[in-house]
């Protein structure tokens, strides 16, 4: 399997969890339809984010990448949650940026390589 497709697997991986982590704290998972009409949204976002991004070339890369892919997720997803008459409260929005945020821009952060060298060891 290509970087791309495992990146593009744990972003949407990452996607569902969220999804699953905000059913069974407010309603249950609940059946896979409700599940489904929770994580369209965010996932239509993903896949903006990636064609935004063509994160295809460096699936890894935090900027600008990880970054463009984070915000389409939220920005897109909110977007079509609005339209098809599911819920943008602020404190749902917030939560969802911080929690998408932390999740596709920090398994970015932890796949850099480490070098063992200090910022200024480098320049």
């Amino acid at each position: 399997m290509s970087r791309a497709a495992v990146a593009a697997l744990v972003d949407v991986l990452l996607v569902v969890a969220f999804v699953l982590l905000g059913r069974r704290t407010h309603e249950g998972v609940g059946d896979l339809a409700g599940i489904a009409t929770t994580a369209w949204p965010f996932l239509t976002g993903l896949a903006s984010g990636w064609l935004a991004a063509r994160a295809w070339r460096r699936p890894r890369s935090v900027l600008p990448t990880g970054v463009t892919v984070w915000a389409a997720t939220v920005l897109v997803g909110m977007l079509l949650r609005a339209v098809s008459g599911q819920g943008t409260a602020p404190s749902f929005v917030v939560v969802a940026t911080v929690v998408l945020g932390v999740f596709l821009i920090g398994w970015r952060l932890l796949s850099m390589p480490r070098t063992g060298r200090t910022d200024a060891e480098r320049r």
